[in-house]
């Protein structure tokens, strides 16, 4: 195998705004925490005082029964989801009610909205996805409906004392217009009402989520011991007001704590934004004084419980991120630290440093030191933000340059006017990559890396030339200096690397727009090579002829596929491993490398090669996934901690039953028949094929591409290519003057006793059934050949009768009901009036999110 790399240049935006994306997303984020500390910032000192001052068994039982509280949640989930027929441990639901507790504070309508999120490990344990939403939306229907069953009577209680008031109505009526509008609509999808009409009709894809929606039945017993669990639940709430006027030596009442803690849960409902903070805390104390407290305790009480039924809850959800630390946070980390550090930097050089420190330095450095000192963090920090977003690629040299910025910040802080702070944090972060080195493991573009600095060093010299030259001849007018050579070298030099010299001064606009023209060539040199230096690993290969060979030779030992010439087919790449008989087939775009079928290696090898190809890919930063895998080769990709997807069926028809007899052949005779009585017939030509009839079936082929408006594509069949097709066998169908309307190319099949074609190719002018009429020549052809079946290719999405999943259900809505894929469903009835059998082929791949990008990925693997 013959190795070169390959830059293609991208632009750093392009490539990176999905990273970008996200670190602008993690700092609106990071300020709406700030913002909601600061407006919590009261609460959180009266958390603090009320635990110096209160007393500590009441508080350490109401900690203890917070945590009871959020396991008694576990407890609901795993109720909801025995409802819809699932089952679900007790640790897995605890974490999906930490974790969405969690990020419901930040989310709109977040007790809502959160029930989408953090369901990765529920499918692992085999939910499906519809299972998951159903048993969330049945979690949060029951925890509504508890607090209206315990809201009922406390609300009549208070009408006869008097103590409810016109925002308490506003809030009951609110919650009771939800449960009413949340049992219409499920009612109305249910019975296909009126609003299920509604919004199939304006958004018909919507059709396959309710059906899957629909599908799951509820078992009864299970959603009442859902609704037992909540009620629970709802009891552990008042308990938590009833213990917070014990610890502050408040008399306790029970209904007084039953009244208030119904208030602030239909306020916590009905708060869009932020769980409820401020309204259920107004709400809670406004009810606690109408109930005779007065304001000091009403607001005592109110903090407490808040500290032990939200405070504490959200802690140990923050604390549920960090259970599982993986190789994604171990990388997520130490990329979030370098990109804080790199806005730390500039922020401490753009700030009036501390005058007490500088005087000091000052006398053990010079001015021109503490100077550059400030320049080089400010480099430092710019150059640390773009270092983040490589870190998160794991580039091993992005490590290497991240840990020699923090090195350069730890001792420009220090040297720049003392700012241990921040030269304490560069410890911390270097600490932090050293305690994460192994995660970055990806190898750099070495090739890409030589250029860098060969351009580079080229830049210098020719901006050093040309602002020597500049400088020396200017006229003295625009500096009011007569620069002699050594100056103009020095402060082309410095300007060059943006230090830049007080001494200089631009007279006039002339003299300023040539010093920017240094300033701008010096950054855009310095930052393109730092871009090189931590540019990932690019695997570009090109595989020679004799890798081609041995392939091929491999392919006769173990070739088990119709698709498996088009695995040394020149658009492919070939992966060995060295401990095994075999190779891999596969191209690569962007990070994937996407692979044709399985390996081609010996049944009890397929397992250890997959591992062995996912090594490779892990460690040159690529991600992989297999494209036609035949079902019945799927068991080693499962036991790999692989998925699958399906995508549709190959047809392969068995020459020794076909006939042409019977009413189900009738379509296909009358098209043998007209084309016949046209004059047309068929003809064979073996390898090598002369170069007279090449250029002939070259014209069908231009032709035919022309007329259907398609482009040559490869991967997993192949385009018109003059050398390949000179040594295969080619069968035309001509008219009584030798014009050819319709050629195939037969290709070499490994499946035993089975035979295929690949470029099937007709004029526009060809009559109608010639592709019938060919594909039976072919069928005579393979026959007398000694050929036992003959596979007629591939039919997408077609073949899906019962789809089991999400997923499924909406590639059957797509092939069945939308337009554009209309010509599946032809391409299938085409093959179906020869009556093969059908096998089913799949997409293998690792991550689910990894299937947004197939459909780009594939569309590029294609391309010749």
């Amino acid at each position: 195998m013959k190795l070169s790399l390959k830059y293609n240049p991208v632009p750093f935006i392009r490539e990176n705004y999905k990273i970008i994306f996200s670190y602008i997303f993690t700092l609106f984020f990071i300020g709406l925490a700030i913002w909601f500390i600061q407006h919590e910032q009261a609460e959180l000192q009266q958390v603090k005082h009320l635990v110096i001052t209160s007393k500590w068994d009441w508080i350490t039982l109401g900690v203890a029964l917070s945590v009871v509280y959020v396991f008694v949640h576990g407890e609901m989930y795993r109720a909801s989801f025995a409802a819809v027929g699932s089952t679900v441990g007790l640790i897995d639901a605890t974490m999906l009610y930490m974790k969405r507790n969690f990020i419901s504070v930040f989310l709109p309508a977040g007790g809502v909205s959160s029930l989408a999120f953090f369901s990765g490990n529920i499918e692992k344990s085999g939910v499906s996805k519809s299972q998951i939403n159903f048993a969330s939306s049945i979690y949060g229907f029951v925890g509504i409906l508890s607090v209206v069953v315990i809201a009922v009577p406390v609300f009549i209680y208070a009408i006869f004392e008097g103590s409810i008031g016109a925002g308490e109505w506003f809030g009951l009526v609110a919650v009771f217009a939800l449960i009413g509008g949340v049992y219409l609509i499920y009612r109305s999808i249910a019975l296909n009402g009126r609003f299920y009409r509604f919004i199939v009709r304006y958004i018909p894809v919507v059709d396959v989520f309710l059906a899957e929606f629909k599908n799951n039945k509820i078992e009864r017993k299970s959603f009442i011991r859902t609704f037992l669990w909540s009620m629970l639940i709802e009891i552990f709430g008042v308990l938590h007001i009833y213990i917070a006027m014990l610890a502050l030596g408040i008399q306790p009442s029970v209904l007084i704590a039953t009244v208030s803690y119904v208030v602030g849960v239909v306020f916590l409902i009905i708060s869009p934004f932020l769980r409820g903070l401020g309204a259920v805390e107004a709400s809670m104390t406004f009810m606690l004084i109408r109930m005779g407290y007065t304001e000091a305790a009403a607001v005592s009480v109110t903090f407490l419980y808040r500290f032990m039924e939200f405070w504490i809850p959200l802690l140990l959800g923050a604390l549920s991120f960090l259970v599982k630390i993986n190789k994604l946070l171990m990388r997520i980390v130490p990329a979030l630290l370098i990109l804080v550090l790199g806005i730390v930097n500039v922020v401490s050089v753009l700030t009036p440093a501390i005058h007490e420190r500088l005087v000091f330095l000052k006398n053990f450095l010079p001015v021109s030191a503490i100077a550059a000192s400030n320049y080089f963090v400010l480099v430092a920090g710019l150059f640390l933000l773009v270092t983040a977003a490589f870190m998160l690629k794991g580039l091993k040299m992005a490590w290497y340059f991240a840990m020699g910025l923090c090195l350069l910040s730890l001792i420009g802080n220090m040297t720049k006017a003392i700012d241990y702070e921040e030269a304490t944090f560069s410890v911390i972060v270097i600490i932090g990559l050293i305690a994460s080195r192994k995660e970055y493991y990806v190898k750099h573009n070495s090739k890409l890396r030589y250029l860098g600095i060969q351009t580079t060093l080229l830049s210098v010299a020719a901006v050093v030339l040309y602002g020597t030259l500049g400088f020396y001849f200017l006229d003295a007018k625009h500096f009011n200096v007569d620069f002699s050579f050594l100056q103009s070298v020095r402060y082309t030099l410095e300007n060059f690397v943006l230090i830049g010299n007080d001494d200089l001064l631009a007279q006039d606009s002339f003299a300023q727009g040539f010093l920017y023209s240094i300033n701008f060539s010096g950054f855009l040199s310095l930052a393109f090579l730092v871009y090189t230096l931590i540019r990932p690993y690019i695997l570009k290969e090109t595989t020679d002829e004799e890798e081609f060979e041995w392939a091929r030779k491999q392919l006769d030992l173990y070739g088990n596929s119709a698709m498996d010439y088009f695995k040394t087919y020149h658009d492919k790449l070939i992966y060995r491993a060295e401990e095994l008989e075999g190779f891999i087939s596969y191209r690569i775009s962007g990070n994937f490398a996407v692979v044709l079928e399985s390996p081609v290696t010996a049944p009890e090898n397929l397992a250890v090669f997959i591992r062995s190809f996912d090594k490779y890919c892990f460690e040159s930063g690529m991600k992989s996934f297999y494209y036609r895998v035949a079902e019945e080769t799927l068991e080693p990709f499962i036991a790999c901690g692989k998925k699958k997807l399906y995508l549709g069926q190959e047809g392969v028809v068995d020459l020794n039953t076909f006939t042409l007899d019977g009413g189900n052949r009738k379509s296909i005779r009358n098209a043998l028949k007209k084309v016949s009585e046209k004059g047309f017939k068929s003809k064979l030509y073996t390898a090598p094929v002369k170069d007279g009839l090449l250029q002939k079936i070259k014209s069908v082929s231009d032709e035919w591409l022309a007329d259907t408006e398609r482009e040559e594509i490869v991967f997993s069949q192949g385009m018109f290519d003059w050398d390949e097709l000179k040594k295969q066998t080619i069968i035309t169908v001509e008219n009584s003057e030798e014009k050819i309307v319709a050629f195939l190319n037969v290709i070499p099949d490994y499946a035993k006793g089975e035979g295929t074609y690949d470029l099937i190719r007709k004029t526009q002018d060809a009559p109608n059934g010639v592709i019938d009429f060919i594909l039976v020549e072919l069928f005579k052809y393979l026959k007398a050949a000694g050929r036992s079946s003959v596979n007629i290719g591939f039919a997408p999405l077609s073949g899906l009768d019962d789809p089991k999943n999400l997923t499924e259900r909406s590639m059957k809505f797509a092939y069945e009901k939308i337009r554009s894929f209309s010509h599946y469903k032809g391409l299938r009835d085409a093959k179906d009036k020869f009556s093969p059998e059908w096998h089913n082929k799949y997409l293998v791949y690792d991550q689910d999110y990894d299937l947004i990008q197939v459909p780009a990925v594939l569309a590029k693997v294609i391309r010749p």
